[in-house]
């Protein structure tokens, strides 16, 4: 990793997905960690100390005090190591159905968010895991389940406003075989990853190189698909002359939002975004990320 960031051909996050911290495993995914990290910390050679893209995953989460436990594990080594407080976080995967709900009726993924104290940077859906907790047969095991429409409907109220990402799960169906096959599949996760971006899903997993080429042109034919529709709705509400919609601030936030990631996923250039809309992207980011106080007025 160290030597892909120092010569330029890293991806501009990555890390890895530890064990789990149930009991039979537990001290094996401390260890692991601790000599990642450790690794990377002494490592010769640019970049020195930790990576600015460093992601760490933990999966199988079943209860927040597992949460609780790993925000306390990465800050006794920041302690011990000298890192700046809060500087290592990481992701949560959801594969269990008591990460979602509670014996008592609440939303324990909520609580899960809290317990990380602030480290906390994705919440990912495990689609077979999970599925499989709840008995659903392999045969139909999707991210479009309605059992993975209801994990992560919760997970997205409970991440709402907390700079939490929401990560849609993958598919097993590979892009292998005849090309029959292949373009059986990619037509399968090019339908999912459209859904999971109209469902507000702007991350999606997936298991296999191939898969690359379908995210690419979901990803991009949606905000390339959207951005003429969503700027002349953002430029007619910016210069407040009205149309055929009536918008309001809070449409406007998504409106924004909308057009922002397209330009940080590439799909969208920023000269095209300004020359629509009349905004650069100083613009496009007041009105994504309003005070308070200013939609208030609006409103």
């Amino acid at each position: 990793m160290r030597e892909a960031y120092g010569n330029g051909t890293a991806v501009p996050r990555t890390g890895i997905r530890m064990k789990c911290l149930e009991a039979p495993v537990r001290d094996r995914a401390l260890r692991t960690l601790d000599v990642f990290l450790s690794g990377l910390l002494t490592a010769d050679g640019p970049p020195q100390g930790l990576l600015e893209g460093l992601v760490i995953t933990l999966p199988k989460v079943t209860y927040a005090e597992q949460v609780a436990a790993m925000a306390r594990v990465l800050g006794a080594f920041e302690r011990t190591h000298r890192v700046p407080p809060g500087r290592l976080r990481f992701e949560i995967q959801i594969e269990t159905s008591q990460s979602i709900l509670g014996a008592d009726g609440t939303a324990t993924v909520a609580r899960m968010i809290h317990a990380a104290d602030g480290r906390a940077t994705g919440l990912h859906y495990g689609t077979f895991d999970y599925s499989a907790c709840l008995g659903v047969s392999a045969a139909d095991q999707s991210s479009d389940h309605p059992a993975a429409d209801h994990a992560k409907a919760v997970m997205q109220v409970a991440a709402a406003g907390t700079g939490v990402r929401v990560c849609d799960g993958s598919t097993n169906v590979l892009p292998v075989g005849t090309r029959a096959q292949v373009h059986e599949a990619w037509r399968l996760h090019y339908r999912l990853t459209r859904r999971a971006l109209s469902r507000a899903y702007y991350q999606g997993w997936d298991m296999h190189p191939g898969h690359l080429p379908t995210r690419y042109a979901a990803v991009y034919a949606f905000y390339r698909r959207g951005m003429a529709a969503a700027a002349g709705r953002l430029a007619a509400y910016a210069s407040r002359t009205g149309g055929g919609v009536l918008d309001e601030p809070a449409t406007a936030k998504a409106l924004s939002g909308q057009l922002l990631r397209g330009l940080d996923c590439g799909a969208l250039d920023a000269a095209e975004v300004t020359e629509l809309t009349g905004l650069d992207r100083a613009g496009l980011e007041a009105y994504a990320s309003p005070r308070r106080g200013d939609l208030t007025a609006a409103s």
